[in-house]
């Protein structure tokens, strides 16, 4: 093999070729150094990174029996760079040419590394005379063909199959560099919820599936449709007829996977007419336009619903501060105001985090689309709305959501016979006049009327009971049920902190070697908020705080000190003066304009919160009417010192347990009858 064919390898291609961690292979390097069977030597550097040949690294790791993988001199392609430029997985160019070359070898089942640039290029224009897919990409190789040809030939053989080894280049692209295709990836979980979604409602419509895509470039959404609908259903798909490198690799995709498919024309405004039943499947922004803002999204949307009649559905996905967030621009949010009033949004979803492998801060959303019942008064519309911000998309999860987004596609009495777990219906002028997420919109009126009167006569319950315990003679609290017209309703943390209702105060960044058992301010961290009566105690000298952090605040009464990760916790600082260390943080309610807040009901609102939740502006905090929040912290303080009463009583049966516990187990103490009191000692009287 000559220079120009070598096939070369970094450490980390030789760690993952032999399924070990990175530092394993330095340590073989190092280690077989000077035996018999040292270590093959660097072949060239790429960046001051050492490469190495990957035969000779095969054959090395055959040889001496390392790794954990016994097929690695078979696999050996699948893991090395491209030959002669040695740039594979980091060249837009080179990864097109092979994606080419795999698309022809797939057409035409020749082996390709036997043939010359010239003919390659010939069987190419055979297999794409009008040049929409792959022959562009093969010429702009020039010299390099015939050996990047030959490693395509390898590289099928490696992955034992052509649509194997073309998923495996581009699973690549998220460590080579190539932004196109990086930035707007997801991750299999929401791509799996995309396509079974699309699938199901595809089922809907009767008749062979057919599926659109008139974004430029989006094809993973189209291969989790392939593979959730199995090999043998009759699948056809539309997508736009866009002559960018992204929209073009859509196109190579379909075809190594024999998937049909055929072009939708998509004009230089974004509009296009698409007929017929038809599951339209998008995400935004789209790889080959990684760059949409708001307005951009917002109109490609309305494209999709303006072309749309009751016989098509549509499943897009792009992040929620477009789709259902506040706030937008005006221009952005009159945009979503107008694609609701359609009437064809059946159903908002608030994804969690995490589904962007580029942003995995960046929180997803869903709008699905469907027939708008016209004959419906619009004050009368209905969506489906349900926020997942806190959920993980396990298997149960997504089968529940995708159950619910089918059943949103139906009529009112449809609907209303569904039985919803996550979602729940809004009417759509609620949604139009909510200045929160769409996707948390309360409906009003939702509370059981029969609420009120359980909880009084709950509560009349326990405190007769405590005030029948020896502990429990100061507890008095009296209720009535409200009138649920009165009632407060919640609204999120950022909504409050615009409000000015809330202040947010970061923590303070501290060494744990300045932090002592006693004296000084409390200092406050995850650990005490998670165990705040079993943490240990820990202080800091003032003067130190103040030199170490001369812009650093201390609490004040009232604080509630949350933090959010491993969990999300929270406690009040009744007394204030206390240092917060970072990760913990502290929400401040207005004293002159709380909105209804209360620091108890904080602290609770946030310790219930589901462990996963960690999206603290989107934390949804209830309020109390003006009328009733002093006598609740009232009640509330009364009843938290009896709380601490009972705690120290329980400590000290506790240390009594314990006490005689080992005193009479080790002889030192013992046990007599309660009921028998010791003889006082005899004394004779004098006559």
């Amino acid at each position: 093999m000559n220079e120009a064919e070598a096939l070369r390898m970094s450490l980390s291609d030789v760690a993952s070729l032999a399924q070990v961690q990175r530092p394993v292979v330095s340590m073989w390097r190092k280690r077989s150094a000077g035996s018999t069977h040292p270590f093959p030597e660097p072949t060239a550097l790429e960046g001051g990174r050492e490469l190495f040949d990957a035969d000779k690294v095969a054959s090395w790791l055959h040889a001496t029996g390392r790794g954990n993988n016994p097929e690695a001199r078979n696999d050996v392609a699948a893991f090395a760079r491209t030959p002669a430029t040695a740039t594979y997985g980091t060249s837009a160019t080179t990864l097109n040419a092979l994606t080419a070359l795999l698309t022809l070898k797939a057409m035409t089942g020749t082996a390709l590394g036997s043939l010359s640039p010239d003919e390659l290029l010939d069987l190419a224009d055979e297999c794409d005379p009008d040049d929409l897919f792959l022959y562009s990409e093969l010429e702009a190789v020039g010299a390099a063909l015939a050996s990047t040809a030959a490693f395509a030939d390898r590289l099928v053989d490696s992955a034992y199959n052509t649509t194997a080894a073309f998923e495996q280049l581009l699973a690549a692209r998220f460590r080579a560099g190539l932004r196109e295709h990086s930035d707007t990836a997801l991750t299999d979980s929401a791509v799996d919820l995309v396509a079974s979604a699309a699938v199901e409602l595809a089922a809907t419509l009767g008749g062979d599936s057919v599926f659109a895509d008139s974004t430029r470039g989006g094809s993973d959404l189209l291969m989790g449709v392939v593979q959730i609908s199995g090999e043998s259903s009759a699948l056809t798909f539309l997508t736009a007829d866009d002559d960018g490198g992204a929209a073009r690799l859509v196109r190579r995709r379909l075809r190594v996977h024999g998937v049909d498919g055929g072009q939708i024309r998509v004009d230089s405004s974004g509009e296009f007419a698409v007929h017929g039943p038809v599951v339209h499947v998008a995400q935004y922004p789209s790889p080959g336009q990684p760059a949409m803002d708001a307005a951009e999204i917002l109109s490609a949307v309305e494209q999709v619903v303006l072309q749309m009649d009751d016989h098509q559905r549509a499943v897009l996905i792009a992040p929620a501060r477009v789709l259902c967030d506040v706030p937008l621009t005006a221009s952005a949010a009159g945009l979503r105001s107008g694609l609701l009033r359609t009437g064809r949004v059946r159903a908002i979803v608030r994804l969690p985090q995490g589904l962007l492998r580029s942003k995995p801060r960046e929180a997803q959303a869903l709008w699905v689309l469907g027939p708008s019942f016209a004959e419906v008064p619009i004050a009368e519309r209905w969506t489906m709305v349900a926020d997942l911000s806190a959920q993980e998309l396990t298997e149960d999860v997504k089968q529940d959501v995708v159950s619910d987004i089918v059943a949103s596609m139906g009529d009112r009495a449809t609907v209303r016979a569904h039985s919803f777990r996550f979602a729940r219906l809004v009417q759509t002028r609620l949604l139009l006049a909510s200045r929160k997420s769409l996707a948390v919109a309360h409906p009003s009126g939702s509370t059981p009327a029969s609420g009120g009167a359980e909880a009084t006569l709950r509560v009349e319950e326990l405190v007769r009971l405590l005030q029948a315990s020896e502990s429990g003679q100061s507890v008095a609290v009296n209720v009535l049920p409200a009138d649920l017209n009165t009632k407060a309703q919640p609204a999120s943390v950022q909504e409050l902190l615009a409000a000015g209702n809330l202040k947010y105060i970061k923590g303070n960044r501290l060494e744990d070697a300045d932090l002592a058992p006693s004296g000084g301010p409390r200092v406050l961290g995850p650990a005490d908020l998670l165990s705040p009566h079993t943490a240990p105690p820990r202080h800091l000298s003032l003067l130190d705080f103040a030199a170490s952090n001369p812009s650093g605040r201390l609490t004040e009464p009232g604080d509630v000190v949350f933090c959010t990760s491993p969990r999300p916790a929270a406690l009040v600082d009744t007394e204030g003066g206390s240092v917060v260390v970072f990760p913990a943080r502290v929400f401040r309610i207005d004293a002159g304009d709380p909105g209804g807040l209360v620091p108890d009901v904080v602290a609770a609102d946030i310790n219930n919160l589901p462990a996963a939740d960690k999206s603290w502006r989107q934390w949804r905090l209830r309020r109390v009417p003006d009328a009733q929040r002093k006598k609740l912290a009232d009640s509330l303080a009364r009843l938290q010192h009896e709380q601490q009463q009972a705690r120290e009583r329980l400590g000290r049966l506790e240390e009594l347990a314990t006490l005689i516990t080992d005193g009479v187990a080790g002889g030192s103490l013992t046990l007599t009858d309660p009921s028998t009191k010791l003889a006082e000692p005899q004394t004779e009287g004098t006559q």
